[in-house]
């Protein structure tokens, strides 16, 4: 961080959206706005030219999209925080944000007050998330982790769901019903449990399985 004014460059392809953002910011004597660009190409030369403390970023712009922008800045002008802007909060746009090593993630709803007080806790190091961000990424941390499952495995697994009987899932999948009854011992000790009944619920509660 510099002595004076934080120095920010503001990463958005919509003319409009980019100046409300300016003009948002203006009235803040702590915070300088030292450019502006309508792709990442263009912020990347920004950053070289300026080194600011604190780069707005979209998430879909032309040229060079946020997330390939962020990777960039992170790994070539690390004093540089990337603060992403942006108004899509699904989990993967999220993740893929974060990977790239994004230190915040704003809702384009933020207001001035708090979209100023997060630019200032990105300069200083600290995570930046927009209330329903985090709220997705803690849901997310939360679920059950994902069972891999083999192509087979699943295939039973599904047979079963169909209320198939052993002899009947060997008939459907072409193999015997000594294999079945294999698959059947490893998917109870994948999914934990201790009958047919019990894996077709912890399987649909883990969504490995769907039905109608």
């Amino acid at each position: 961080m510099t002595g004076g004014p934080l120095r920010v460059v503001v990463v958005d392809d919509h003319t409009v959206m980019r100046a409300g953002v300016v003009a948002l910011l203006a009235s803040d004597t702590g915070i300088e706005i030292v450019g502006e660009a309508g792709d990442g190409s263009a912020a990347l030369a920004l950053v070289e030219r300026h080194e600011p403390d604190v780069a707005l970023v979209d998430l879909r712009m032309p040229v060079l999209d946020g997330v390939a922008t962020t990777t960039e800045i992170v790994t070539r002008f690390p004093r540089t925080r990337v603060l992403i802007l942006t108004t899509y909060d699904t989990d993967a746009e999220i993740e893929r944000a974060v990977e790239a090593g994004a230190i915040g993630y704003l809702l384009k709803d933020t207001t001035r007050e708090q979209l100023a007080d997060a630019i200032r806790a990105a300069a200083r190091g600290e995570t930046v998330l927009a209330p329903r961000v985090a709220e997705r990424l803690v849901a997310r941390m939360r679920q059950p982790a994902q069972i891999p499952l083999t192509a087979r495995e699943a295939d039973v697994l599904n047979a079963v769901g169909d209320g198939l009987t052993n002899a009947e899932i060997g008939r459907r999948l072409v193999i015997a019903e000594a294999t079945v009854k294999t698959h059947l011992l490893r998917l109870f000790a994948k999914l934990d449990v201790n009958d047919r009944t019990q894996a077709v619920v912890v399987a649909m509660e883990r969504g490995l399985l769907h039905r109608p």
